[in-house]
């Protein structure tokens, strides 16, 4: 039994009842016993540190040979940040109420009015949205909750001739690309697991290396040429997308690159809700952001085939994956997964927050933290 506090105390009547209330839910929510995958790979982290290893970083892709077929082209390193979601451990240890959903007073949804699309680069990062995401919510607690949805979220923009590329060729490029992101990213087959045949059937045939190597890495996917750096998909044996719906937000510019071509960058992120297969309530959210950069070119300087695009370069952030596995798929981890796992390090990443850049180069030998999902 709590005790009141004494009369001098300055806690009113309100907040104290607040506090019971929490104290005693809290502890019938206790922490689930560990899942098997969660202590194979927290032992798996045990040793390898006890050897003093660092786990690879998964994430991290090759430098890319020149891009055939066309004139000079800067060398452009593929590459994408694996985000481990393991912040959420202090949060779990602290007040496990406040991140393990599934109390039975479920509190009503806040009313939401949606965002005005993006037209330019945020100023700072979104604030914090309270509530527990449920199946029937799955949006709650994040910005997302407020962002558009599915393809609908991606528009195309109105072109403009840029560097002598004609605004009809460009539009038509935009239109492309857009259908592309849409592919890899937002088709639910490919979210679970199958060959994204419509994305890589837009990408230019000329781009001979990038397609194999594409190709190869959906059949033998590897730590050095991972498919999710370019195409979200799950393990629908381990986890099962939430609703119908994937939430969108960004934008796509054209720029100049150079006499007789432009640089489209489509920069957008998708937030994905996931529950384990086969039943649980807890909803786990994995969030991707992708940086697409295609050429449009001059026909009368480069050459290129019509009705495709080409890809320049591709860069990306993936937040609450088990970056460990490496084996093609994009692994959520769950609260059980986090409270098992190996404590976090390193500066924090807010996976929503827009306004920041993503660097290719960035140093990925060891997978990193996110402040929240």
């Amino acid at each position: 039994m709590t005790d009141k506090p004494s009369e001098g105390s300055s806690i009113s009547d309100e907040a104290w009842e607040k506090f019971v209330q929490d104290a005693e839910r809290d502890q019938g929510a206790a922490p689930k016993e560990p899942s098997a995958r969660a202590r194979m790979v927290t032992e798996r982290l045990r040793r390898q540190d006890a050897r003093g290893e660092q786990p690879e970083g998964w994430r991290t892709g090759p430098a890319w040979q020149e891009m055939n077929g066309r004139g000079s082209r800067r060398r452009k390193v593929w590459s994408a940040i694996g985000v481990l979601l393991a912040v959420g451990v202090a949060v779990v240890a602290l007040k496990p109420s406040v991140v393990l959903p599934g109390s039975d007073s479920e509190p009503a949804a806040a009313p939401t009015s949606p965002l005005a699309p993006e037209t330019s680069r945020p100023s700072g990062a979104p604030a914090d949205a309270a509530g527990l995401p449920t199946r029937q919510r799955p949006f709650t607690g994040s910005p997302a909750a407020r962002w558009a949805a599915g393809a609908a979220a991606i528009e195309v923009p109105k072109a403009k001739s840029v560097s002598g590329v004609s605004a009809a060729r460009i539009q038509t490029a935009l239109r492309l690309t857009k259908d592309f992101v849409v592919a890899a990213n937002l088709d639910r087959e490919v979210l679970y697991g199958a060959e994204p045949k419509a994305a890589l059937a837009l990408v230019d045939p000329l781009q001979k290396d990038y397609l194999a190597d594409l190709r190869s890495a959906l059949r033998h996917p590897t730590a050095k040429n991972d498919p999710t750096w370019t195409f979200t998909r799950f393990d629908p044996d381990e986890v099962e997308l939430v609703g119908t719906e994937v939430k969108v937000r960004g934008r796509m510019t054209v720029e100049p690159d150079g006499a007789g071509k432009a640089m489209i960058r489509a920069d957008y992120t998708f937030v994905y809700p996931l529950a384990r297969t086969g039943g649980g309530n807890e909803v786990a959210r994995a969030i991707v952001r992708r940086i697409v950069e295609v050429d449009v070119s001059d026909p009368a300087k480069y050459r290129g085939t019509e009705g495709r695009i080409w890809v320049y370069g591709i860069d990306g952030e993936i937040s609450n994956d088990d970056c460990e596995i490496g084996d093609g798929r994009i692994h959520p981890l769950f609260q059980d997964e986090l409270m098992s796992g190996p404590e976090s390090s390193g500066e924090a990443i807010d996976p929503y927050d827009r306004s920041r850049g993503v660097d290719p180069d960035r140093d990925t030998d060891e997978c990193g933290t996110v402040s929240r999902t």
